[in-house]
This record gives structure tokens, sequence and C-alpha cells, in this order.
């Protein structure tokens, strides 16, 4: 009797087990196949949600949420979702954007008026030119950058600030190669002054929204926006100067804006309004052109201290490199700039830099093939004339550079003494 109680028990306590370990798989099984089925979801609703990010943009996504975006901001920090919220808003993100740049910008922008060098009528009268532009507020002790072309035949200047009152001013420094000045007023008492924040052009994309701020035919700080539609551009001004490099704009600039600040959306100075691409009337048609600030920027401490800019470059004259070039000299390297002359007793000469014998026509230009191509500068590479320039930019005349080229296909480096830039080397890059 007793072992058949045992017996029972133990049954018991196996078919409990047993019912223990069934239930156990039992929900690992469900977990697993629910799992399957949420992850197969979530790829399908991930595949949704890419379609309607890659047709409506994030705002399609968040829309699915319930929370209407009215705009979305891309920065270093990630992004900065603005809620379109009408009711307790008269102004769309980028309209308040806008006004936040002008608010805090504004102050900083002078309208500089000119007396110019004289001039004789048809009456053999002598008669007095005015011309007029805009600047920008660089020091709380009254140094304000401009276009050279503004002051540089000036007489006298006149600077107007946001409090409606005019000041004298006189020049500083003039680059007219890169067309900068630095003015500078000629009393500071009693002025407030508002220094711009100069940032950077080294990271503009194409497509990015600009602000300029000037004085277009006379009106006082009057605003345009747009966006950047090209960079690297070299430009030959109506003043015949080449400015390399330059940030081209569709934001209205007219006459007058020649000067201001080309701003980002966090109202830094990213270039100075200097260019204008007209057929005829002078008005913006467009195409509008800033100088780089960071080009800007180097130059500053020069014309402020020195009054002037020393920049060196080699004395030869290069050829950029082509495909129908390459093709037609049979060249071994793609890229590289070609040297066609070399200023003879100069100092790429005794350097041993060798000038092409070979005359063809290029272009509307007579050019020597043969020559060296010269592939880099201090080691940094040269692919082109652009590279070349940019290379040579912070090196002064009398500097000495390491020169690399390409010769029949052998690799020679040199040491190469530099001459002081003029704006006629520059503008030979321009053709």
């Amino acid at each position: 009797m007793l072992k058949n109680t045992r017996t029972r028990i133990i049954r018991v306590i196996f078919l409990f087990l047993v019912v223990i370990v069934g239930v156990f798989i039992a929900l690992l099984l469900f977990s697993w196949t629910r799992s399957i089925q949420e992850d197969k979801q979530l790829k399908e609703l991930s595949k949704v949600l890419h379609t309607i990010a890659e047709e409506q943009g994030p705002q399609g996504v968040l829309a699915l949420s319930g929370l209407q975006v009215s705009d979305i901001l891309y920065g270093e920090d990630g992004l900065i979702l603005l809620e379109d919220d009408q009711s307790s808003s008269f102004y769309t993100a980028a309209e308040q954007q806008n006004i936040n740049v002008y608010d805090k910008v504004n102050r900083s922008v002078v309208h500089i008026s000119t007396v110019l060098e004289s001039q004789v009528s048809s009456f053999m009268d002598v008669v007095p030119q005015q011309g007029t532009g805009s600047g920008i507020v660089l020091s709380k002790d009254g140094y304000i950058l401009t276009n050279a072309h503004v002051v540089g035949k000036a007489t006298s200047l006149n600077v107007g600030l946001y409090n409606n009152q005019t000041y004298s001013a006189s020049i500083v420094g003039l680059d007219s190669e890169d067309d900068l000045a630095v003015i500078k007023l000629n009393s500071v008492k009693d002025v407030v002054l508002y220094p711009a924040v100069l940032g950077t052009s080294e990271d503009l994309k194409i497509g990015q929204r600009m602000i300029a701020i000037g004085n277009p035919f006379g009106y006082d700080r009057t605003m345009s926006t747009g966006v950047v539609s090209g960079l690297n551009r070299p430009v030959r001004t109506s003043e015949g100067t080449v400015v390399m490099n330059a940030i081209q704009t569709d934001a209205a600039i007219h006459p007058g804006n020649s000067g201001g600040p080309l701003l980002n959306t966090r109202g830094e100075v990213v270039g100075i309004n200097s260019a204008i691409f007209t057929t005829s009337s002078g008005s913006s048609q467009g195409l509008n052109f800033a100088i780089p600030v960071d080009t800007a920027i180097a130059v500053i401490p020069d014309l402020i201290k020195l009054g002037k800019v020393s920049r060196g470059w080699l004395d030869l004259a290069c050829v950029q490199l082509t495909p129908q070039l390459i093709s037609y000299a049979n060249l071994s390297v793609d890229k590289g700039v070609l040297v066609s002359e070399v200023v003879k007793g100069g100092f790429s000469d005794k350097a041993g830099i060798k000038a092409g014998s070979q005359k063809v026509q290029y272009g509307s230009s007579i050019i020597n093939l043969g020559g060296d191509i010269i592939t880099a500068i201090d080691g940094q590479a040269i692919t082109d004339l652009n590279d070349l320039y940019l290379a040579l930019l912070p090196k002064k005349s009398g500097d000495k550079v390491s020169v690399t080229v390409n010769r029949k296909g052998e690799t020679i480096t040199m040491n190469v003494e530099l001459i002081e830039r003029t704006a006629q080397h520059v503008s030979a890059l321009v053709r």
C-alpha cells in the first residue's frame, strides 16, 4: 500500500514537471514567433517610413506621429525641429531666422560716402565725383572692412552708422588685388560700435542660404536673401582686377552693396560683397560675387599694420592642363600646371625650372610646350591653377618654397625664392 502511494506521488510530480517544461517551451515558441513577426513588421514599417522620407522629407515622417513641423535646421549638434504652431507665431521658421540675423548684424553694417578724385567736365569745370558703398565694423575702436574699389580713389570719406550719425574716416590699408580695404573712423568718442562676427568660408556648400546687408542705391542697411550658387569662381571685376575663389550667390546685390557682408544663417560674415555680373544696367541680374571672408581674415592684420599686403609668386608663366592639351602634347601626367615661360635670370630660372620651347596656339594665346609640369608646392599637391594660387596664398615675397615638377617622367624638387605678386599675375590665371 505504501509502495503504491509513493509511486503515485512520483508520477504526479513527474507529470507536474512535464507540464511546467511544456508550458515553458510553449512560451518560448510563442515569444520567438512573436519576435519574428515584430521584426518583420518593423522592417516593413522601416521600408514604408524610408519611402515617405524620400518622397516627403523628414516632415512627412514626423507628421505621421501628429507632430507638425514647419522647418528642420541641420547643424553640428544634430537636428533642431521647429514646431508649426501658427496660433502662437506670426512668422515661419525661415522668416524668424532672417529676422534674428538682421537684428544681430544690421548695426555692424555702415554706409560709406566718398568724394572721389575730381574730373574735368565738358565745360572744363573741375567737378568732384561722389560714390557710395557699404562696410563692416571690425572693432570697437573704429576699424571698418570694405572694398578697395569703394574707397581707393577717395579724397575724403564719411561713414554713416546705425544711429543716423555720420563720421569722417581715413584709409588705413588697401589691397587692390583682392579688392579689400580697411578704413578707420577719425574719432570714436561717444560712439558705440558693434563689431560683426567673422565666420569662415571654408565649409560653405552650394545651396546654403545666404543673407546680404548693405546700402543699395543709398537705402541704408537693406537686406536680401539667396543661396550659394557657386564656389571658387575667378571673377574679373569692373576695375579690371581678378578676385580668386569668389563666392557666387543669387542674393540681390546692387550698386551700394559693395563692401557689405554676406552672412550665413547664424549671422556670421562669410564673404564681402564685391562684384556684380551685368550685361548692361549695372544692377544685379542673378549673378553676384563676394570675396571669401577667409581671404579677408588673412590680409586684415597686414592692412592695419603695414597699409598693404606682401604676397609671393613664382616668376614664371603657367598653363593649366586640359584633356586636349595632355593628348596633343602626349604628356605622362594628367594633373598639374605646365610651365610655359620662365623669366630669364630670375629665381625660378636660377633654381633650375625649365620652360617649354615648342610654340603652339592655345585658344587666343601662344604657349610653349615641353616644359616642366609643377605637381606640388611644399608637398601640397597641385592639380590646377587654383591649387597653385592657394598654395602660394600665405607666402610672402622673399620666402622660399619647395617646387616639385615632373620633367619628362622624372620627378625633381627645387627650392625657389618668390617674387612680389602683382594683379597681373593673378589676372593671367583667368583666360
